[in-house]
């Protein structure tokens, strides 16, 4: 217990490390000493007057906390998200391939999107555009979808779910395909979505994140133990007092709003919410008690690397940080699969 809690310290720290380096990285020359001040006056206002900002011009206070830290906090969340959810998918299904999207919420997220980009418009609404409204709605919907059709004869199993959301999102994918050739005009917004970036961030995005993703990893939390033994069967799940199904709903609808929340800001990450849980599996062991938290926190550094990463390859131009998880994730996937298979 106590080694676990290190680790996540540990893990914080460099968390809290990259996320204010991140904001000192970019055109302005912005030291990290100079961000962290920043910040600290911006959460701490009762003792910003003990935080000498004078030899930091507003110009740069307003880029680190107007612009850059959004982004980052954003990218830190959408790294949380996605990860915990693919440790928490992993365990459900029995299925160490079982990544966040596995039910079908990227297709229906970009359906939603694509809906919105090609008949409604960009609009705002409280801070929110519509392509990110439509893309939540999309995947939850989606989500709520695959979840009838499991409910096939009322035999909610785990191979049902995981076909219906295979059969969904192929049918959502061949629609946005069709609407993105109907509308040429349309094709690069959409396939730009597609490929996810964290250029829209703002505060109202962040605050509305933050609780989502703080009450969904309670939830997984509080349901660690639960997790370790539907790991082992549901048969023996259910001998231990476990309600199997009601504790797979709760879960399902809890990793669904967490990625639909990730997905509907960032557009479609993917790789997070494979490679990270299999990495931290293979440092940290199995137990759910020490692979949500530490997967929660390793996604939230990767994601917040790669993204910084994303901003400033190939100035002025953005790279889509979509693009570079697949770049890094699929050779070492590839490279996990290789070396697992070689222990057999």
């Amino acid at each position: 217990m106590k080694k676990s809690i290190r680790t996540c310290s540990i893990l914080f720290l460099i968390l809290m490390i990259c996320v204010i380096g991140a904001t000192t990285v970019g055109v302005a020359d912005i030291h990290f000493g100079q961000s962290l001040r920043i910040v600290l006056s911006k959460l701490l206002p009762s003792h910003s007057g003990w935080i000498d900002l004078s030899d930091i011009g507003l110009p740069f206070q307003k880029i680190v906390w107007s612009i850059r830290l959004p982004r980052v906090l954003m990218a830190m969340l959408v790294g949380v998200g996605l990860s915990i959810s693919g440790a928490a998918y992993q365990g459900i299904f029995r299925n160490p391939m079982a990544d966040p999207y596995v039910l079908g919420v990227s297709s229906g997220a970009a359906f939603g999107a694509t809906l919105a980009i090609v008949f409604i418009g960009d609009h705002s609404y409280m801070g929110f555009s519509t392509v990110t409204i439509c893309a939540f709605v999309g995947a939850l919907s989606t989500i709520a979808l695959v979840y009838v059709i499991g409910q096939v004869h009322k035999r909610n199993t785990i191979a049902t779910l995981l076909l219906a959301g295979i059969a969904v999102s192929f049918f959502l994918s061949a629609i946005v395909s069709l609407l993105m050739i109907m509308h040429r005009e349309a094709i690069e917004r959409v396939y730009l979505w597609t490929m996810g970036s964290m250029a829209a961030a703002n505060w109202t995005k962040v605050s509305a994140m933050l609780p989502v993703m703080v009450l969904g990893i309670i939830v997984l939390l509080a349901f660690s133990r639960d997790l370790d033994v539907m790991v082992s069967g549901e048969e023996e799940a259910k001998s231990l007092g476990i309600n199997v199904d009601v504790v797979r709903k709760i879960l399902l609808v809890s990793t669904s709003i967490m990625v639909a929340s990730a997905v509907s800001v960032s557009g479609i990450i993917g790789f997070v919410g494979l490679i990270v849980p299999h990495t931290v599996r293979l440092f940290f062991g199995s137990s759910h008690k020490v692979l949500l938290p530490t997967s929660a926190l390793c996604g939230g550094i990767f994601m917040v690397v790669t993204d910084t990463f994303a901003r400033i390859a190939m100035p002025p131009v953005e790279i889509p940080v979509g693009a570079i998880t697949a770049v890094v994730g699929a050779p070492y996937f590839i490279y996990l699969l290789l070396s697992r298979s070689g222990k057999r």
